[in-house]
C-alpha cells in the first residue's frame, strides 16, 4: 500500500467519524435558499476561491445565523464537501505521493500544535502582512505567467531543500487556520512558487482541511456551537456542487489554471485586507 492509498483509507475513517458526528447531532430539513447556498459556496471553494468568507457573508447579510454559531455552522457543514473535494482531487489529480501526504501532515501537525497558541497573536496584523504578501506574490506569479520573468510550475513533487520549505510553509499555513485565515489561497501561491503544477495544490489544499474539520465539527456538535438548519443546507448543497466543479478544474489547462491561482490569490488578498480594516474600525471607533 503506498502513501496515496494509506492517504485514502484516513480520508474514508475521517469520514465515517465525521457522519457519525453530525447524525448524532440531530438531522433538520434546510430550506431551499439555504440549500443553493451550500451549493454556490461550495462550487466556488472547490475552484479555490474559498467558503467560509463567502458564506460568512451571505449569513451577516441576511441575518440568518447568529454571529457566535457562524463558526461551528461552517465547519459543520462545509466538511462533507470538503472531504469530497480530497477524495475527488487526490484522485484525479497527479501529484507526487510523498510529497502530498508529507505537506497534508504539515498543515494538521501546525493546526494541532498551534492552536493554543495562536490565541495570543494580533489576527489583525497578520491579516494585513498575509494579505499584502499575497498581493506580492501573486504579482511575481503575474510576472511569471506573462513570461516577463522566468519560473517554474511543471513539476509534480518536491524534494531536497524545496520539500523542506513547503513543509514548514504548509506548517505556518496550518498555524494560521486556527486564527481563521483560510489556507487555500497561500497554499497555492507556495506550491506554484516551489515550481510545481500548480493544479496539484488543489489536493494538498483540499486533503489539509479535509482531515482537520471532523474534529473541528465535532466540538461544535457536542457543544452545540452551530445552528443545525443552515448547516444541513451547506452538506445537502455542498456535494453535487463539488462533483460539477471539480470536473471544471481537472479538465482546464495548465495555463487557464495559472490565471485562476492568480484570481484566487487576489481575491483571498483583497478579502483578508478588508476584513483588517473593518476589524480596525471596529476596535478604534472614529471620535465624533
Amino acid at each position: 500500500m503506498d502513501a496515496k492509498q494509506l492517504l485514502f483509507v484516513g480520508l474514508g475513517l475521517f469520514l465515517i467519524f465525521y457522519l457519525g458526528v453530525v447524525v448524532r447531532g440531530g438531522f433538520v430539513l434546510p430550506t431551499v435558499f439555504q440549500t443553493a447556498i451550500g451549493f454556490v459556496t461550495a462550487f466556488f471553494d472547490t475552484l479555490g476561491i474559498g467558503s467560509f468568507a463567502t458564506t460568512t457573508s451571505i449569513y451577516k447579510l441576511r441575518s440568518m445565523v447568529p454571529v457566535k454559531l457562524i463558526p461551528g455552522t461552517l465547519n459543520v457543514g462545509h466538511t462533507l464537501a470538503t472531504i469530497t473535494q480530497a477524495f475527488i482531487y487526490t484522485k484525479m489529480v497527479p501529484v507526487e505521493s510523498t510529497t502530498l501526504v508529507l505537506m497534508i501532515a504539515a498543515a494538521c501537525a501546525g493546526a494541532w500544535l498551534g492552536v493554543g497558541v495562536v490565541v495570543h497573536w494580533p489576527r489583525r496584523k497578520i491579516q494585513i502582512g498575509m494579505g499584502v504578501a499575497l498581493l506580492g506574490a501573486a504579482t511575481i506569479f503575474l510576472m511569471q505567467a506573462l513570461n516577463l520573468v522566468p519560473g517554474g510550475g511543471s513539476t509534480l513533487g518536491l524534494e531536497g531543500g524545496r520539500l523542506f520549505l513547503g513543509l514548514i510553509g504548509n506548517f505556518v499555513l496550518g498555524v494560521l487556520m486556527m486564527l481563521g485565515i483560510g489556507l487555500y489561497g497561500p497554499c497555492m501561491i507556495l506550491v506554484s512558487l516551489l515550481g510545481m503544477n500548480p493544479t496539484a495544490a488543489f489536493p494538498i489544499m483540499m486533503g489539509s482541511c479535509a482531515f482537520l474539520m471532523p474534529v473541528a465539527s465535532a466540538r461544535f456538535v457536542n457543544t452545540r456551537t452551530y445552528d443545525r438548519k443552515p448547516a444541513w443546507g451547506l452538506i445537502l448543497g455542498g456535494v453535487p456542487a463539488v462533483l460539477i466543479a471539480a470536473y471544471l478544474v481537472v479538465s482546464m489547462k495548465i495555463e487557464y489554471v495559472r490565471w485562476l491561482v492568480i484570481a484566487v490569490v487576489v481575491y483571498t488578498s483583497a478579502n483578508m485586507l478588508l476584513t483588517a480594516r473593518a476589524e480596525g474600525a471596529v476596535e478604534v471607533p472614529q471620535q465624533t
